[in-house]
């Protein structure tokens, strides 16, 4: 089982079967028959499995963790560490923009400043790391603001604001945004996400037809896509995205210009242990920095 385990980790960081099998050396259909074997080993499906996407479901993310700590000690078996002081493990959520923004600044300041604490960073979309942070499996999520109220016992600190832009290839001509929607093949953010819905919501509230031609939740494949001339997007501009490729440009909604809401959903301040509240802290000066 160990070999299914440490293709489940692949899949977990690199999104898809595909990216994993690229990754490790196997084709999407070795990937896929491997987590067909885990589940039936475990008895039960790790995945949500939806046409030829899959993502991990609450009960994967649970397995995700004991596979990431099973292989840890497999990986020290014989190792003269055994049987030193065990340290502090924190397991953190957050959706790839953070982890390629300001969390990794954060991370290096927290390990300067408690080195006897480990740190694991789950990946994932914003609700699954809700569902996690509310379980228990993990400490604090890094995500979009739901558009709900969070569970009684939650809490959600704002770290930032990222504003949406209309991203459209260089040679396209013309500022006016709402015509550039109405005339140029659209790429979607995913509907099935909390930043993709708040697109959606917008555009509906605009009624601007669209001739869609593209859906993805990757917002850097999406610049890509605009990049290389197959549409327009709207996305928002992360504290990743501040300098923007050569092949395209940034038009300003004006007015009606919307944002997302990163920031941390954690237990009530007086439940978490010191690293936790140091590690929040961290993360919101780095996220006002960025």
């Amino acid at each position: 089982m160990i070999k299914e385990l440490k293709t489940l980790i692949a899949v977990a960081r690199e999104g898809t079967f595909a990216a994993a099998g690229h990754r490790i050396g196997l084709t999407q259909a070795a990937v896929s028959a491997q987590m067909q074997r885990l589940e039936a080993e475990l008895g039960f499906e790790i995945f949500d499995r939806k046409g030829r996407s899959a993502h991990l479901n609450r009960r994967g993310h649970q397995i995700l963790l004991q596979a990431q700590e099973l292989l840890r000690q497999y990986d020290n078996l014989g190792s003269s560490s055994v049987g030193t002081p065990a340290s502090v493990l924190m397991n953190i959520g957050a959706i790839a923009s953070v982890q390629r923004s300001f969390l990794p600044d954060a991370l290096a300041q927290f390990h300067r400043q408690c080195p006897h604490c480990r740190t694991r960073v789950i990946p994932g979309l914003s609700i699954e790391l809700i569902n996690l942070v509310d379980v228990g499996e993990i400490d604090l999520a890094a995500i979009i603001r739901p558009p709900f109220s969070l569970q009684s016992d939650l809490r959600w600190t704002t770290l930032i604001q990222e504003p949406y832009r209309l991203i459209v290839p260089r040679d396209v001509p013309g500022d006016d945004w709402a015509g550039l929607l109405a005339s140029q093949p659209f790429i979607r953010y995913d509907r099935s996400s909390f930043g993709g819905r708040q697109v959606d919501r917008f555009l509906r509230q605009m009624h601007i037809p669209l001739r869609e031609v593209c859906e993805l939740d990757e917002l850097d494949a999406i610049i890509k896509l605009v990049e290389r001339g197959v549409g327009i997007a709207l996305v928002p501009q992360t504290a990743a995205h501040h300098d923007w490729p050569a092949g395209v440009r940034v038009l300003d909604l004006g007015s009606h210009t919307f944002h997302r809401d990163i920031g941390l959903v954690h237990r009530a301040p007086q439940s978490l242990t010191e690293p936790v509240r140091l590690l929040v802290q961290l993360m919101a000066e780095q996220a006002q920095g960025s």
